[in-house]
């Protein structure tokens, strides 16, 4: 019966991959993006959601939230992509994440405007979301 147990927990203990999640987050005025990656293994994932209420400067535009999350592929040191396809089309959103050790910058194709109209979107215009310790 020890044995059996034993070797339960051992397979367990082996099966065990580890986990960890950074958050990123970035305030500009009114303007709010959050960037969370997640590694499981060998497996990342990310996703980015903002939310934009206009500042004074953009007077007469309208609030937007929006938000986008895949599988995010590692394209080099230090450097992510995340796409996440159009339903129903043969396009889709990439955004580039460049990591720094104190946060990350974010860049996005013109097709990401699908998922983040008006005045938001995920781009962080060469500012750095601040990495949450």
């Amino acid at each position: 019966m020890k044995k059996t147990l034993f070797l339960a927990v051992a397979m367990l203990a082996s099966g065990t991959v580890s986990a960890a999640t950074d958050h990123y987050l970035l305030r500009d005025g009114n303007h709010v993006q959050h960037l969370k990656i997640t590694t499981l293994g060998k497996e990342i994932t990310a996703s980015v959601d903002v939310d934009f209420e206009p500042n004074v400067d953009e007077a007469g535009k309208n609030a937007c939230s929006a938000d986008v999350s895949d599988e995010a592929k590692s394209v080099g040191e230090n450097e992510l992509v995340l796409k996440k396809h159009i339903e129903g089309e043969a396009r889709s959103c990439s955004i580039k994440i460049h990591l720094t050790p104190n946060g990350a910058k974010l860049e996005q194709s013109e097709e990401c405007g699908y998922f983040a109209a008006g005045i938001c979107r995920f781009s962080s215009d060469g500012k750095e979301l601040v990495k949450i310790k």
